[in-house]
């Protein structure tokens, strides 16, 4: 589109006024709400996992629990309550808010499994707990801290519905605005490319962030439990931290849902376009989930099997692509639908290869930790016992990965749900999800007929939530 667009269009519509306004406004956003939400993630890790913190296994699920709240669905309760919000200062408060457990989630997974025996050497050396942490806990937590602090970012640059509902103006609602002016106009496509450069720029400083460093080391490690830290008189302070951020986080949005769901009684309930578009959303979520899990079989196939730089080079494109805003992938298809094949534009087919291109890491990454458990050793052993090699593949290596498989697909699933851009630009005329019926309804300034759909995508989602925070404690050994 830029080539189409000419290169003297092309410069004049980069770089003008408003395009500086809209890069002034995305890079405070992530530079003011990323610190916040490592500081946080960081911070409750290092409290749930490392202090004798009162009721910790209760605030271990606690602090992951928002997650479960699309961040659009959390704007739209604090709307609710100060219908006056807008600008930056807002948009920090409900992004850091939604996307903290980001951090939080790795950076705890990765303080539970790391060798106490490492820090109590450094106390024996003469450190304090507080030189303790910044200089052997914290670098430990480099690859947590960078990989949290890269998904919230990622997360910023794609989030529409929060922002679009205070009024904020980020690349990704000023793209939605043009596409709704002007359809796939030149102007949009221009501010995607500035888009698309950012989360480029984003993966170069996360790898860089991440370093080469070393964080394994040889031999099993101490088994025993780390020395959790006395909070004395730290400890009502955390405990009242900790309920601020909870009732933040979770108390205003479920609040907020509940007075809605109340106030708009039984009548929003009876309406025929809340069970179809839980029958769509259920239902796009189940061919998702099914295509991206088919998809990413033979790229795990190759990583696990035939390691070598074609499989990591597909899989290193495929994490690329998901990086990518969903509005960005969604508008390239809308074009290349309308040059190349206009007769799958607005289908379905189009919608779903959309998600399984913005969704397929995650079943990538599942299906790949349960084939490295499925050893080629026991194929053959099956074929040495007069399996044919067809017979050997489905009833051995598929039925051990069928559990990591089905986690994979759960999550894609899930992720779906609470799609709103892509979903909003792509899916065939006359389909309406959650989400989108959602967002219709809250920008219509229908609060009350919204609440049934947003209590519905969180109870979807809260299963992904505790599934993620499951694996990440699992991973760790516990």
């Amino acid at each position: 589109m830029t080539i189409a667009t000419g290169w003297d269009t092309a410069v004049a519509l980069i770089f003008r006024p408003r395009v500086l306004e809209l890069l002034g406004n995305t890079v405070w956003l992530v530079v003011i709400t990323v610190p916040l939400c490592l500081m946080l993630g960081v911070a409750g890790a290092w409290l749930v996992e490392r202090t004798r913190l009162r009721a910790h296994r209760v605030w271990a699920v606690l602090l992951a629990a928002p997650l479960a709240i699309p961040a659009f669905v959390n704007s739209y309760a604090w709307v609710s309550v100060v219908p006056s919000m807008s600008g930056l200062g807002s948009g920090v408060l409900l992004a850091t808010l939604s996307y903290y457990p980001l951090v939080y989630i790795p950076a705890a997974a990765t303080l539970s499994r790391l060798d106490p025996a490492i820090e109590q050497s450094a106390a024996s050396l003469g450190l304090g707990p507080w030189r303790v942490f910044f200089r052997v806990i914290l670098p430990q937590l480099r690859i947590a801290v960078a990989g949290g602090g890269l998904l919230v970012g990622l997360h910023l640059l794609a989030e529409y519905g929060a922002f679009a509902m205070i009024r904020f103006d980020t690349f990704t609602t000023a793209i939605m605005e043009q596409y709704r002016s002007t359809f796939n106009g030149a102007a949009g496509n221009m501010l995607a490319s500035v888009l698309v450069t950012l989360c480029l720029v984003m993966l170069v400083v996360e790898a860089r962030a991440r370093g080469n460093a070393r964080y394994a080391k040889l031999g099993s490690g101490a088994q025993a439990a780390p020395t959790r830290l006395p909070l004395r008189a730290w400890q009502l302070p955390a405990q009242l931290g900790l309920v601020a951020l909870a009732a933040l986080a979770l108390g205003v949005p479920c609040w907020v849902i509940g007075r809605w769901l109340v106030s708009g009684g039984a009548d929003i309930w009876e309406t025929a376009d809340l069970a179809t578009a839980l029958g769509q959303t259920l239902w796009l979520g189940l061919l998702g989930a099914i295509a991206t899990t088919a998809a990413a079989f033979p790229l795990s196939w190759l990583a696990v099997r035939f390691s070598g730089w074609l499989s990591k080079s597909l899989e290193l494109a495929n994490y690329v692509t998901s990086s990518m805003p969903g509005i960005f992938l969604a508008l390239a298809f809308v074009t290349v639908a309308l040059r190349m094949v206009p007769d799958i534009y607005q289908s379905t087919l189009l919608l779903i290869v959309a998600y399984v291109l913005l969704f397929l890491p995650r079943a990538l990454v599942s299906l790949r930790a349960g084939l490295a458990q499925a050893p080629k050793e026991l194929e053959e052993a099956a074929r040495a016992l007069g399996r044919r090699p067809m017979a050997a593949f489905f009833r051995v290596t598929l039925r051990l990965a069928a559990p990591a498989a089905a986690g994979g697909a759960a999550l894609v699933f899930l992720a779906i749900v609470n799609e709103l851009t892509a979903t909003l630009l792509l899916a065939p005329t006359g389909t309406n999800t959650l989400a989108t019926q959602f967002w219709g309804l809250s920008s219509g300034i229908d609060y009350a007929g919204a609440a049934p759909y947003a209590l519905l995508m969180i109870l979807l989602s809260a299963p992904m939530t505790y599934l993620l925070f499951q694996q990440s404690k699992k991973a760790a050994g516990q």
